[in-house]
């Protein structure tokens, strides 16, 4: 029997810390984690995790995805770039591209897009560096 303790550094792969974004919560623009990242809300603009992201049943994102891994149980419309593991639960719904390692599809789950696997590492070609876009009101 494990302790919470050891359930807890098992549940996140980034050594036990992670952020959340709670349902309810709607954000426009870029997000960028070291760290787990888990979505119950709502983002437009793209995020990048270097270590797992999961968008919840009510989470909702309108834009691309980058991650070392992915559990994607609610809505995304864009690119998804894993480079191990995307895992797509019974009640998610994908519409764009994704390129990846490893695939795992529950039935249930509405995917409509292509998929590339390759021994590449889908995120080779991809830059992590954050952008930021200020604008000033007119």
């Amino acid at each position: 029997m494990r302790t919470k303790q050891e359930e807890i550094q098992v549940s996140n792969s980034s050594g036990g810390v992670h952020n959340v974004l709670a349902g309810g919560t709607v954000v426009s623009g870029t997000i960028v984690t070291e760290s787990d990242f888990r979505l119950d809300g709502c983002i437009e603009g793209d995020i990048s995790c270097k270590g797992k992201i999961v968008i919840g049943l009510k989470g909702n994102i309108k834009g691309n995805i980058i991650s070392d891994n992915a559990e994607i149980l609610g809505s995304v419309e864009g690119t998804i770039r894993v480079k191990e593991k995307l895992f797509f639960k019974s009640s998610a719904n994908i519409k764009g591209d994704v390129y990846i390692q490893t695939l795992e599809i529950e039935p249930g789950a509405h995917f409509n897009g292509s998929c590339t696997m390759s021994g590449k590492n889908p995120l080779d070609t991809v830059d992590r560096t954050p952008k930021i876009n200020l604008s000033v009101p007119k």
